[in-house]
């Protein structure tokens, strides 16, 4: 498991460089903010994986949250956004599963 890194988009052209994925990484509750972070995954493999982020919440009656796998086809991206509610208040992160990781990157930009 490994903390993300995000990038701050400034009013000024910003490089974002692609980094590498594990099977299960978190993003900072300081990364997400009040405003949410923007989560994408590009998917360069030769076959379609599922991206999970996690959902720590629960129902009104105690019931672990919902979390749906969502399909990143081969050779394609995808965008997530990662709000406040993703934040595990017990240990202040997000957790992405990522069903592939070999040649899969992603790109973390604060909102």
């Amino acid at each position: 498991m490994a903390l993300l890194t995000a990038v701050s988009v400034t009013s000024t052209a910003t490089t974002v460089t692609a980094a590498a994925v594990s099977s299960s990484d978190t993003v900072s509750a300081a990364d997400i903010g009040t405003n949410g972070a923007l989560l994408n995954v590009i998917n360069g493999s030769g076959g379609s994986i599922n991206v999970t982020i996690s959902d720590p919440g629960s129902t009104a009656v105690g019931n672990a949250g919902t979390t749906v796998a969502q399909a990143v086809a081969n050779g394609a991206d995808r965008w997530f956004r990662l709000s406040p509610g993703h934040v595990n208040p017990s240990t202040n992160v997000a957790t992405v599963a990522f069903s592939g990781t070999t040649s899969v990157t992603y790109k973390l930009i604060r909102c």
